[in-house]
């Protein structure tokens, strides 16, 4: 986590229970999974995802309401990440395509949109969940 802030105890048992979950994680699933670490409620949880996400550590998958740990510690780097959400197993993968970048701010720029923020989500089955459903 070098290049970042000190990690509050709270951010870095919220960043723990991300990386060891198998997909993404509601607020309150992440409170459920804290109780015994003292949280109580669940502001605690969004401040510590407010202030990861600040950092870059954490993602909010807008279309379940979830968060995920960065995959990519470099990811920053991309103004637009996308995600690929298995509706089936919950798998979700993370990454950041160039062109698809270069044609959103291409589209920006011609129509003198002013985006506050760029969030690409693709919902679907992954390739293993594909091939067990034929």
């Amino acid at each position: 986590m070098t290049g970042h802030p000190e990690l509050t105890r709270n951010q870095s048992l919220v960043l723990k229970a991300l990386d060891k979950a198998e997909g993404p994680l509601s607020a309150y699933t992440i409170l459920d999974l804290l109780r015994d670490d003292g949280f109580r409620a669940p502001l605690q949880v969004y401040r510590a995802l407010e202030k990861l996400q600040e950092f870059g550590l954490v993602h909010r998958l807008e279309s379940i309401n979830a968060f995920v740990a960065c995959a990519d510690p470099h990811c920053h780097r991309h103004s637009m990440i996308a995600f690929a959400i298995c509706e089936n197993c919950g798998r979700v993968d993370e990454f950041s395509d160039e062109t698809v970048e270069a044609r959103l701010g291409e589209w920006v720029a011609a129509n003198r949109f002013k985006p506050a923020k760029t969030t690409i989500e693709i919902r679907g089955n992954c390739a293993a969940c594909a091939a067990q459903a034929q």
